[in-house]
């Protein structure tokens, strides 16, 4: 039990977040102190970007990008929802001078914390948000997804990796994330992308007490776990998907690397990878 559970009953409801706030912020203090996280790892309380280790899950991605996304150590790589770098701190000690990284987020915080702690160390490094809406990150954005141009020039990146952006996206959103993707890819460049994508198998497992989201809700031509928030986590029909990226210049290399979130036994991650190139 928690010193937060410990003392929850004896703090009146109207201070209880105050107080919870200020005992998270002495421990991320505390642990900063005590040399147990270094520099480039950002405080619990400043981490919204989900579950799980921050770095051991920046290291297993670094290394997915590498052995499966064919990342070499001189590309020009831009993360499309950077959060607050858990995927960029892993590729500082990888991508060489040659190569440079651009961030991007609709979280101004993260980007925020990137520029602060990353960039100073590693110029090649960048971030910069994207006043982007969305009902549960961004709610304040200006800028609606679909009409969202991209702040790089065509032809730019070599590598492009999207972990879990396309999972809060109805169609619309990702057909115009991914008509920007073709224009700033180079030709014979690569993007890693992650997905919850509902086919014949992942209808039938994700009904099972085991699968961690059942998507049986359609809403705006997406299918979501929550009506309450359906940004939070949604998936797309493979079908959709494949004729979205058909029509955007772009293919899957197939196979596509299917995850576990559905109960799947034998999935390399726990969403599912699309590898996409140009045609």
């Amino acid at each position: 039990m928690s010193i937060i559970q410990v003392v929850r009953p004896f703090v009146p409801a109207s201070l209880r977040r105050i107080v919870k706030n200020l005992y998270i912020s002495l421990e991320d203090q505390t642990e900063l102190w005590l040399g147990k996280r270094d520099a480039l790892t950002p405080p619990r309380s400043k981490i919204f970007i989900g579950g799980g280790d921050f770095k051991a899950i920046g290291q297993e991605f670094k290394r997915l990008f590498i052995e499966y996304g064919e990342l070499k150590p001189h590309h020009n790589v831009l993360d499309i929802g950077c959060g607050i770098g858990r995927m960029a701190v892993p590729l500082t000690n990888y991508l060489n001078e040659s190569g440079s990284y651009e961030g991007i987020d609709i979280v101004k915080m993260g980007i925020d914390w990137c520029r602060k702690h990353i960039t100073p160390r590693f110029p090649n490094f960048r971030f910069q948000q994207a006043d982007v809406y969305n009902s549960h990150y961004n709610p304040t954005g200006r800028y609606q997804a679909y009409e969202y141009q991209l702040p790089y020039p065509d032809n730019q990146f070599d590598f492009i990796f999207l972990t879990s952006v396309f999972t809060h996206m109805p169609p619309r959103e990702i057909d115009q994330y991914l008509a920007e993707i073709n224009r700033v890819m180079k030709s014979g460049g690569r993007c890693f992308a992650t997905f919850f994508i509902l086919n014949d198998e992942s209808r039938r497992l994700m009904t099972s007490p085991e699968s961690v989201y059942n998507f049986k809700h359609a809403v705006d031509g997406r299918y979501v776990h929550s009506t309450d928030d359906p940004d939070i986590c949604s998936a797309v029909d493979e079908t959709v998907l494949r004729a979205m990226l058909s029509s955007n210049n772009l293919t899957s290399l197939d196979p596509i690397l299917y995850g576990t979130w559905c109960s799947r036994k034998d999935g390399i991650s726990f969403q599912d990878i699309v590898l996409i190139e140009k045609l």
